[in-house]
């Protein structure tokens, strides 16, 4: 069974404490952080350890906030590490919500052209709520440029894409698009250039250019709306 006595306890600056050392060591304290508290806890043999407990506060808050910092640039190079690998992939092997046999069905779905000359086609029709103006939804997509190429991608992120839809955080034309979209649809959308990226978007390794104001298509698959329950 061991024993309950303890030998010498090391201080944080590791040097031994003992009784006889306790009056200066607190002397010492004293002068240097006359803020602090000191909390005597005695061993059996009587041997004194003490420990600060507003420097010990300050190195937990520390430590926590270097743990948060770790995790979101963990976070942080796991979500490039995937957009550098899909960005790397061919054309063909990168992550799609239209395979080859929904190209083949959509040769023979009709366009719908809106008044804003927005363009779509119904790929599948969802049986869900449609999203009221200002309301989140989250949303899979496939951004090309009009050969077929991708420039952006949720699938490649790992995540749908959240946003409040017909508030002017995306481009006018995926707004439109999702909103008479119902829960559970897949669509294609044809983005005339006005209802685009009017200054366009950089090139960058394994994507192509948009220049400004040119016309892209949107492959959106409309995930769930917070807050909005799916009819069963």
């Amino acid at each position: 069974m061991a024993s309950s006595s303890l030998s010498a306890p090391l201080l944080p600056n590791g040097l031994n404490f003992t009784k006889k050392s306790t009056s200066i060591y607190h002397k010492l304290i004293t002068e240097k952080a006359p803020n602090a508290k000191l909390r005597p806890l005695y061993s059996g043999t009587g041997m004194v350890s003490s420990g600060m407990e507003k420097l010990t506060a300050e190195s937990t808050l520390a430590s926590r906030r270097v743990l948060l910092g770790l995790i979101s640039a963990a976070s942080a190079l796991k979500l490039a590490a995937v957009e550098a690998i899909a960005a790397g992939l061919p054309e063909e092997q990168k992550p799609r919500l239209c395979d080859e046999a929904c190209e083949k069905e959509l040769e023979n779905i009709s366009v719908i052209t809106t008044e804003s000359g927005l363009q779509y086609k119904d790929i599948q029709v969802g049986t869900g709520p449609s999203p009221p103006i200002g309301f989140q939804v989250a949303a899979n997509y496939i951004a090309m440029v009009p050969n077929g190429q991708i420039f952006d991608s949720s699938l490649e992120k790992g995540q749908p894409y959240i946003f409040r839809v017909g508030s002017g955080q995306v481009i006018k034309g995926l707004d439109e698009g999702i909103l008479s979209m119902k829960v559970g649809g897949k669509r294609r959308l044809f983005i005339p250039g006005r209802l685009a990226f009017p200054k366009g978007l950089s090139s960058a390794p394994g994507r192509p250019r948009v220049a400004p104001n040119s016309p892209v298509v949107f492959d959106v698959s409309l995930e769930f709306i917070p807050g909005l329950e799916v009819d069963e």
